[in-house]
């Protein structure tokens, strides 16, 4: 065989093999309770608890917000957000959450909420939030 054929096949095994990593890779949506069993970092789609009270203190610590949520198998797990509190949470219909389970709560990096459109009717506004880098505190 050429080289030139040889290059060639092995290149396009490196893209077939690129394609099956990225493919299997792509994550769903998982549930509070998955993530309690995997320490990854996750997807978790759920709704806003209303009835409960959303906690953040900008006085306090501008940095910490949590509240908590049901996922879409009516698990409650409370939420931290290391970062400020989205604008217009408590309007939004859906939150799609990216983090990890740290004991009971689910630590979120970041927060995605899908309200309802004060322009149009029948469309959905998406905003996204991501947590600043958590730093080490030294006393």
């Amino acid at each position: 065989m050429k080289k030139s054929s040889i290059i060639l096949i092995v290149i396009i095994a490196i893209a077939i093999a690129m394609i099956l990593v990225i493919y299997t890779d792509s994550s769903t949506y998982s549930t509070f309770s998955e993530a309690k069993e995997k320490n990854t970092e996750l997807y978790v789609v759920g709704v806003l608890n209303k009835e409960k009270d959303l906690t953040y203190d900008p006085v306090k610590d501008a940095n910490h917000f949590s509240f908590y949520m049901y996922d879409s198998d009516s698990t409650e797990c409370e939420v931290v957000f290391f970062g400020s509190k989205p604008q217009d949470i408590e309007r939004s219909e859906q939150i799609v959450l990216t983090g990890k389970m740290e004991g009971t709560k689910f630590h979120a990096s970041k927060i995605l909420m899908k309200c309802p459109s004060k322009y149009n009717q029948d469309q959905m506004e998406v905003q996204e939030v991501i947590a600043e880098p958590r730093t080490a505190l030294k006393y």
